[in-house]
C-alpha cells in the first residue's frame, strides 16, 4: 500500500484545513493512518456507531429490531431527515429508525435510538469494540446549556468500526450484514464515489464494477466520509475527516482520495 499512501499524503501537503485519513486492505489485514489519532467533532458519521450499539442490543435481546416506537413532538428535530415532516404520533419499526438514521442521516430518528439505547450504553459498546478515543456526550440538533463536551471521532476508531463490520466482527455475523445492507442504501455522498465510474449496465442483473456501504458527516467547516469500498472482490475500508476548509474543496479531496483508493483495489498500484 505503500503507492497508495504516498499519493495521498502528495495530496494532502498542500491541502488546507486539517485532515485524518486511515485505510485498510481488509482482504489482506494492511494499512496505513496519516493523522488517523487526531480527534474531531463528529458530526453524523458516530451514527455508524449508534446503529452498531442499537444491532447489539437487539443481539443481547433487551430489545427487538422489529419492535415500533412512536414519534413524539418533542423528538422532533431539524436538519437532515424526513421524519422531522411527519405528524407526531406515528409508530416506526427500530429497524426503520436505524435505516433513515444511516441513509438520509435522519437527526429526529437518530435522537428517538439514543433515548432507545442510552448514552451511556452506547459509549461502553464504543470502548468495547477498542473505538478509544472516540466519545458520544449528546444528542443531535440540540443545543444544551453549558455543554461541557462534544461528540467525538477518530480515523482510526471510524476504521476498525468499519473494518469488524466488513470481517462480520461487529456484534456478530448476521448483524454485520444488516449494517452493511444498510449503508449500502446511503443517499448522501461527500464525494468519496463523485470520480468513481458510473456503474449502470445495459444487462439486467450484472453485478456492478463498485458498491460503496457507508456514511457521511457535515457541518460548517467540518466534512467527513467514512465507507466500505468494494472492488474486484476487494474490500477497502476508508476514513476521510477533514476541518478548517471549504465545502467544495474538501469535496474535490475527499473525491480525489475515493478515486485513489478504487485504483489500488483494481489492483493498478501496490
Amino acid at each position: 500500500m505503500q503507492t497508495l499512501q504516498t499519493k495521498i499524503e502528495e495530496r494532502l501537503k498542500d491541502a488546507k484545513g486539517t485532515w485524518s485519513v486511515v485505510v485498510e486492505d481488509v482482504n489482506k489485514g494492511k494499512s496505513f493512518s496519516l493523522n488517523g489519532n487526531e480527534s474531531y467533532y463528529a458530526a453524523s458519521i458516530i451514527k455508524v456507531s449508534i446503529m452498531a450499539a442499537v444491532f447489539a442490543a437487539a443481539e443481547e435481546g433487551s430489545i427487538r429490531l422489529g419492535d415500533f416506537l412512536q414519534l413524539r413532538k418533542d423528538d422532533i428535530v431539524g436538519g437532515s431527515g424526513v421524519l422531522q415532516f411527519m405528524s407526531p404520533g406515528i409508530e416506526l419499526p427500530i429497524n426503520d429508525l436505524v435505516t433513515l438514521m444511516i441513509i438520509q442521516s435522519d437527526n429526529t430518528a437518530t435522537n428517538m435510538l439514543i433515548d432507545l439505547i442510552g448514552m451511556e450504553k452506547i459509549q461502553a459498546f464504543m470502548n468495547g469494540l477498542g473505538m478509544e478515543r472516540s466519545e458520544i456526550h449528546h444528542k443531535l440538533m440540540i443545543v444544551q446549556a453549558n455543554r461541557a463536551n462534544s461528540n467525538k471521532i477518530t480515523a482510526v476508531d471510524m476504521t476498525t468500526l468499519l473494518t469488524q463490520i466488513a470481517q462480520g466482527q461487529c456484534v456478530s455475523l448476521h448483524a454485520s450484514e444488516q449494517m452493511v445492507r444498510i449503508m449500502k442504501q446511503q443517499q448522501l455522498s461527500n464525494g468519496l464515489i463523485d470520480n468513481l465510474p458510473a456503474i449502470e449496465s445495459p444487462i439486467v442483473g450484472a453485478i456492478p464494477k463498485w458498491e460503496l456501504a457507508g456514511k457521511t458527516g457535515t457541518v460548517e467547516g467540518i466534512m467527513h466520509e467514512c465507507a466500505l469500498l468494494y472492488v474486484n472482490r476487494q474490500c477497502m475500508a476508508v476514513t476521510v475527516l477533514s476541518k478548517d476548509c471549504s465545502e467544495d474543496e474538501a469535496r474535490q479531496m475527499i473525491a480525489q482520495i475515493g478515486s485513489d483508493v478504487y485504483m489500488y483495489a483494481r489492483g493498478n498500484c501496490k
